[in-house]
C-alpha cells in the first residue's frame, strides 16, 4: 500500500501544475507529430547533416527507419567525473552500428567542477552554468537529426542542466550514461580533521595540499556523497538511467557492459523502435516524488531543493519547498555516508546501493512502483548489475550488506529525512539535518553579521569568533552573486563549535552535499539583495534556530525602524567572466522557485 503522504503529495502537484503541464505537453505533443526529425529537413540541411560521415554510416542515418542517437556530452579532461567520457562516444556508435543504428555527438556543455573554484571568482557563475547547460544542451539538439538522446554528465549544475534542456525536446526519448566513482582515497573524517587544522595554523600548506591530493587522486566522481553523487542516486530513483548503474566504478568491466546496454536500450525506446518511451512522458509527477523521497531517504545534497524545482519546471510541474517538508516527515533516513555518516559512495554501493535504497523504500510504500523508467519497470530498479560470465544479469536485492550503510529491513537512522524547511520572520530556507547532532539543531545566540565568506575568515583569524554566535552571510544570493558555496566556512565554524562555543550559520547563499555537523539555515529567500529580511538584521540583533520545529527568528527586532544596507556589489560583477552573466542576476528566480532564468 502506498503511503498516504507520498499519494497527497504527488496529487498536490498534479493539481496545482495541471495548467503548466497541459501546456508542456501540448507542445511536446505536436513535435513528435512532425515524425522522425530528419524526415523533415531539406536535402541541404541533411547533407550537412552527414557531411563528415562515412559511406555506411550516410546511408543510416538517410534511412529514416533507423534510430540516430545524438549523444550531449559533459567531456573534458581535467575534471576527474567527466575525463572517462573522452571514449564513451566512440563506444556508443560502435553499439548502435552493429544494431543497424547510428549516432552522433550533438554538441558539448561546460562543465566547470566546484571543487576548484570554490572560494574563487569563478564560484559566482557556477550556479548560472545549469541554466547555461540547458541552452547549450538545447542547441545541440536543435539540429533536429535526432530520435533519442544520450546524456553524458554526472555532475553538480550538469547533469540537472542537461535534463532541463533535453525536456525542451521531450518527445525524444533520453537517457543519462553514469561513467562511475573514482575509488576510496583517504578517509572523509581524516580530511576534516586535516582541514581544521590548517584553518587553526596547525598544520602547513603543504600538508593540506598532500592530503587534498589523495582524497582527489583518479578519474571518477568524488566519493563522498554531494551534490554530484546526489544527481546520480535521485536520477536513477527517477528511472533516467539503467539499474544499479549510477555507483558502479569508473572503468570496470561492468561499467562498460552498461554503457552498452544503455546505447541499446536507447534505440528500442525511439518512436521508430519497439518501446517508445519519450522523456516527457518518464519525467511525470512520479517520478519527480520518486527522485524526492530518494534524495530526502539518503540525506541527499541542499542542492536539489533548488535543481529539482527547476527540473520540474523544465517539465511543467510546480514543486515547493513545503512539498519537501511534507515528504520529510514521512520519509526516514535509510542511508548514511558522508557528511551524515563516515561512509563513502563505495562502501554504499557495496552495502547494495540505490537497488537497495529503492527497495527498502519500496516495502514501507514510500516510491510510485508504477512509475514508468527509461529501461524495464520500476520492479527492475531492485535489483543489481552483474557480470555471469562476460553477461550482464540483473538480480533481486534481498537484505542490506552493511546495515551501518543502508538500514536493514524495518530500521532507519532517523525517522524523518534529512532535509528541513525553516519559516519565521527572517524568510525561509533549508538546513541539511541528517548531518547535525541532535544537541545542536536548537540554539540562540547574537548573530554577528558578514557580506562574504572572505570576511568570517578574516573575523576568524582576528579571534572574533570566540563566541556564541550565528554567523549570517547575507547578500550572497541568486541576484546578488550567483549564489555561491561558501564551503570555506566548514572548517571555521567547525572549529568555533570544537573550541566549545555554540554557533550556526545563515546565509541566502548555498553549501550543497558538503554541508556537514554545522546547524546552517541557507537559500534564505527573499535574499537580502531583494531588500530580504537578512538585509535588516545588524549585529548583535537575538537569533533564534529551531530544527524541532522549522522555526528561524529574530527575537524582539523591529524591522520597520531600520533600512535594508546594500553593499556596493559592483567588483564582484565583473572578471573572470562575471561581466558575461549581468542578465542573469537581473532575472534569475529566488531559490525557492529554483534560482532559474528558464520560464
Amino acid at each position: 500500500m502506498m503511503n498516504k503522504t507520498i499519494l497527497a503529495v504527488t496529487q498536490a502537484i498534479v493539481e496545482r501544475s495541471a495548467e503548466r503541464r497541459q501546456a508542456y505537453l501540448a507542445r511536446i505533443e505536436q513535435q513528435a507529430k512532425q515524425g522522425p526529425n530528419r524526415s523533415q529537413l531539406a536535402c541541404g540541411n541533411l547533407a550537412h547533416t552527414v557531411a563528415t560521415c562515412s559511406s555506411a554510416e550516410k546511408t543510416r542515418i538517410l534511412d529514416f527507419t533507423t534510430v540516430n542517437v545524438g549523444i550531449v556530452t559533459a567531456f573534458n579532461d581535467m575534471l576527474s567525473a567527466h575525463q572517462p567520457y573522452e571514449t564513451y562516444p566512440a563506444k556508443i556508435k560502435q553499439v548502435l552500428t552493429a544494431k543497424g543504428h547510428s549516432a552522433q555527438v550533438a554538441g558539448g556543455v561546460p562543465a566547470m567542477c566546484d571543487g576548484v573554484t570554490q572560494g574563487q571568482d569563478g564560484m559566482d557563475i557556477s550556479l548560472y552554468s545549469r541554466d547555461l547547460i540547458a541552452q547549450a544542451t538545447a542547441v545541440g539538439l536543435s539540429h533536429n537529426t535526432f530520435d533519442a538522446t544520450l546524456l553524458l554528465g554526472i555532475c553538480d549544475k550538469i547533469a540537472p542542466g542537461q535534463i532541463m534542456g533535453a525536456m525542451s525536446f521531450g518527445h525524444l526519448p533520453t537517457m543519462f550514461i553514469p561513467s562511475g566513482p573514482m575509488s576510496t582515497g583517504i578517509t572523509n573524517d581524516e580530511k576534516v580533521n586535516i582541514r581544521q587544522q590548517y584553518v587553526a595554523g596547525n598544520i602547513d600548506k603543504a600538508a593540506l595540499q598532500e592530503m587534498e591530493c589523495n582524497a582527489y587522486h583518479s578519474v571518477g566522481t568524488c566519493t563522498f556523497y554531494g551534490t554530484a553523487n546526489t544527481n546520480q542516486l535521485v536520477f536513477e530513483a527517477m528511472g533516467l538511467m539503467l539499474p544499479g548503474s549510477a555507483f558502479v566504478a569508473v572503468n570496470s568491466p561492468l561499467r562498460e557492459a552498461l554503457t552498452q546496454l544503455g546505447a541499446e536500450t536507447i534505440a528500442t525506446t525511439a518512436a521508430n523502435g519497439q518501446d517508445y518511451r519519450p522523456i516527457a512522458k518518464v519525467l511525470d509527477e512520479k517520478s519527480i516524488v520518486n527522485g524526492l523521497v530518494a534524495l530526502l531517504a539518503s540525506g541527499g545534497s541542499t542542492n536539489h531543493t533548488i535543481h529539482m524545482i527547476a527540473i520540474a519546471r523544465a517539465a511543467g510541474f510546480i514543486i515547493t519547498w513545503d512539498d519537501f517538508t511534507e515528504l520529510a516527515n514521512a520519509v526516514p533516513q535509510l542511508a548514511k555516508m558522508y557528511p551524515n555518516g563516515p561512509a563513502d559512495i563505495n562502501e554504499f554501493e557495496r552495502a547494495g546501493g540505490v537497488p537497495m535504497l529503492m527497495s527498502r523504500l519500496a516495502e514501507r510504500g514510500l516510491i510510485h512502483m508504477d512509475a514508468l523508467p527509461v529501461y524495464g519497470t520500476m520492479h527492475d530498479y531492485l535489483t543489481r548489475p552483474k557480470l555471469e560470465d562476460g553477461q550482464l544479469v540483473f538480480t533481486p536485492v534481498e537484505e542490506s550488506l552493511n546495515p551501518e550503510i543502508i538500514a536493514a529491513k524495518g530500521a532507519d537512522f532517523n525517522p524523518q529525512g534529512g532535509v528541513k524547511v525553516f519559516d519565521g520572520n527572517l524568510g525561509r530556507g533549508v538546513m541539511k539535518t541528517s548531518a547535525v547532532a541532535k544537541e545542536n539543531q536548537v540554539l540562540s545566540a547574537p548573530a554577528i553579521v558578514f557580506e562574504s565568506q572572505h570576511e568570517v575568515a578574516d573575523a576568524y583569524q582576528a579571534r572574533q569568533l570566540n563566541q556564541d554566535c550565528i554567523v549570517v552571510v547575507r547578500h550572497n544570493g541568486p541576484a546578488a552573486n550567483g549564489m555561491p558555496e561558501l564551503h570555506k566556512l566548514m572548517p571555521i565554524l567547525g572549529n568555533v563549535m570544537k573550541a566549545g562555543y555554540k554557533t550556526a550559520l545563515v546565509t541566502d547563499g548555498r553549501l550543497s552535499g558538503a554541508s556537514g555537523k554545522v546547524p546552517s539555515v541557507i537559500h534564505m529567500t527573499p535574499e537580502a539583495q531583494k531588500d530580504g529580511p537578512l538585509a535588516y538584521i545588524q549585529t548583535g540583533d537575538m537569533i533564534s534556530i529551531n530544527a524541532e520545529t522549522g522555526e528561524l527568528k529574530a527575537i524582539d527586532v523591529d524591522f520597520s525602524t531600520r533600512q535594508p544596507f546594500h553593499p556596493d556589489l559592483s567588483d564582484i560583477h565583473m572578471g573572470s567572466g562575471r561581466e558575461l552573466f549581468t542578465i542573469f542576476r537581473k532575472v534569475i528566480s529566488s531559490a525557492e522557485t529554483g534560482a532559474t532564468i528558464l520560464d
